[in-house]
């Protein structure tokens, strides 16, 4: 079998440190622009410069290169993993070793989800964000449909791959490319023949990823500046508290918490761990899309962190799909938050098993659009509380939205080197080399 291609200057590769650099610039520059044309709004009395502003350059020109950009990302979703996830499962030696895979992603997942949720209810509930918050009369929220739970579970069996694909349903298609998988390395000379074909898939939709890359820096750009052109600051002010503690305890489930899982579970340095992963971090941040950022997660957890691709093409597209820890510690302090505005007080039994509903639903609803806000809404209605309040914090979801996804992004990264240390798939001289940071 020979070995998969690699592009010689990828996305995520090692040397690319100007890349990054331009990247962190576009960001850097957005947020001034955007800020900038928020803060004209204030100043402009009859506001005709800042409309125009809005009009054409938030709502169009940026908008236009914003999801330009994200698209191109997204269109490469599908191709990417499944050529990363059929490459993997065929290479795996031993078809057991694949259970072991699944068992560690999947509990290693639940598990940082429940302690992400658990720590944002115990910090909701002793710091009080909803206490005296001015509520009027005009809340409007119609909450999603959330659907049975036994269709959700159902559907991630595929039924139809080309309707799958064509949905951008990223649970069936990863069903369908591990079974593949197995099948190719037990088919023989065809298997084999087949996954000669895949590993050169996989070499080209890389190098894609690089031409793509290239255009990051005005994609990001655009992004942020639009984002703050139109949030600024008025959105959350009345919500400052919500925010601010929703923020810290973002901040401190990637700074600490998987910090420490990373130090307990493999042993590894989490402050070289975090410098390398930046680049994932201000992808995931600037697209408010784990999967859109997954071409860049994938890149980076094996050039950089040295995992082996037999492990990380498997942890990271099961992590871009079903890993949600920012989006959980979102619904702990929501519904606290919710309930304190409403005057309802929350039980044990009642925060426990919000716990356990966010816990599963993570899993659950990975497939369904607007997923955060029907897990919300799940989680709303399993603690009896009123899910018309979801209208309270709509406004300023998508900055905080930005936040959560690069802490996603980053649990991927990190259940990723520890399941890849457990199964020694890590490339421990790769990770310890500087100028791969």
């Amino acid at each position: 079998m020979k070995a998969p291609l690699a592009p010689s200057k990828s996305a995520a590769s090692p040397g690319n440190r100007t890349l990054t650099i331009k990247i962190l610039g576009g960001m850097s520059l957005g947020l001034v622009v955007g800020l900038a044309i928020n803060l004209l709004g204030t100043f402009d009395g009859e506001h005709v410069v800042y409309q125009a502003l809005i009009t054409y350059g938030a709502d169009g020109l940026f908008h236009i290169v914003g999801q330009a950009f994200v698209r191109l990302l997204q269109v490469i979703v599908i191709p990417l993993v499944l050529a990363s996830l059929v490459c993997g499962t065929a290479s795996l030696s031993d078809i057991t070793q694949l259970g072991r895979l699944g068992s560690k992603t999947l509990g290693l997942y639940l598990l940082t989800t429940a302690v992400a949720i658990s720590g944002a209810l115990l910090a909701a509930t002793l710091l009080q964000p909803g206490t005296n918050f001015p509520r009027g009369e005009s809340i409007v929220f119609e909450a999603p449909e959330v659907p049975p739970f036994a269709d959700v579970i159902i559907g991630i069996l595929p039924s139809n791959i080309v309707k799958a694909t064509s949905q951008g349903d990223m649970l069936p298609l990863i069903v369908f490319a591990i079974l593949l998988g197995i099948a190719m390395s037990t088919a023989g000379e065809a298997g084999k023949r087949m996954l000669s074909f895949f590993e050169d898939l996989n070499a080209v939709i890389m190098k894609l990823v690089w031409v793509i890359m290239t255009l990051a820096p005005y994609g990001v750009f655009a992004l942020i500046a639009q984002t703050f052109a139109t949030q600024g600051f008025d959105a959350f002010r009345p919500l400052i508290n919500y925010f601010l503690l929703v923020l810290m305890l973002l901040l401190a489930h990637t700074v600490i918490t998987y910090s420490l899982f990373l130090k307990i579970f493999s042993g590894l340095n989490p402050v070289h761990f975090l410098k390398k992963i930046r680049s994932v971090q201000v992808f995931a941040f600037s697209t408010a899309s784990s999967n859109a950022t997954l071409p860049v997660t994938l890149e980076v957890v094996e050039q950089k962190l040295g995992v082996k691709r037999s492990v990380a093409a498997f942890t990271v597209p099961l992590g871009a799909t079903l890993n949600m820890d920012g989006t959980a510690i979102m619904q702990g302090v929501a519904t606290v938050f919710i309930a304190q505005v409403y005057g309802i007080d929350l039980t044990v039994i009642q925060l426990l098993m919000v716990v356990l509903t966010a816990t599963l639903a993570s899993i659950g609803t990975a497939g369904v659009p607007g997923v955060g806000l029907i897990m919300l809404s799940m989680v709303l209605t399993q603690a009896g509380l009123p899910v018309e309040g979801i209208g309270l914090i709509i406004g300023i979801d998508r900055l905080l939205d930005m936040v959560r996804t690069a802490v996603n992004v980053t649990g991927d990264c990190v259940v990723s080197c520890v399941v890849a240390k457990s199964e020694n798939a890590f490339d421990r001289e790769i990770f310890d080399q500087v100028e791969k940071g």
